[in-house]
């Protein structure tokens, strides 16, 4: 089990490698909805590296799991509303906001939260896209798959020989 969380892990960590690549390298400035993704990424990776590190028996595997599953689930619905944003028809996109960093040091977090989620103008560019798919759409698959892999190596064990 060690080995699968580990694998998870790592996988997360690829994901936030080529999200900085693509901002460092490729000049891509990430919108508030993509660093909110990234967070989401850097929180699986820190409960597959720690589910890793304790290498969890029955219902330890479990709890790595649901906590997995459950930080899917917020990037799902990040990703979603970053979509959704992308979606919309130009004369309906919001009006761009101020910088994330700007609103993290003048407003309360959960007022900051607010902003993003209501809209920025900023988060309805497609900057970036590969095979038909804006980043985010990858994004929605990459926790998708995470949360998967969390679900089916809390169900089942490895084959002997696999991952160890």
């Amino acid at each position: 089990m060690r080995a699968a969380y580990l694998l998870g892990f790592v996988g997360c960590a690829a994901l936030i490698a080529y999200a900085l690549f693509v901002q460092y390298v490729q000049h891509i400035e990430p919108c508030p909805l993509c660093i909110l993704q990234r967070v989401v990424f850097i929180a699986m990776g820190a409960i597959f590296l720690v589910g890793g590190l304790h290498a969890p028996r029955r219902a330890g595997r479990w709890v790595y799991a649901a906590l997995v599953s459950i930080a899917g689930i917020v990037g799902i619905g990040i990703s979603w509303r970053h979509l959704w944003l992308q979606s919309l028809p130009p004369d309906q996109v919001p009006s761009c906001g101020p910088g994330l960093s700007y609103m993290l040091d003048a407003f309360p977090l959960m007022q900051t939260i607010k902003m993003v989620f209501t809209g920025s103008g900023e988060c309805a560019a497609v900057n970036w896209s590969f095979l038909g798919l804006a980043m985010p759409a990858w994004a929605l698959i990459a926790y998708v798959i995470l949360i998967g892999w969390g679900l089916w190596f809390a169900r089942k064990a490895l084959p002997a020989g696999l991952l160890r």
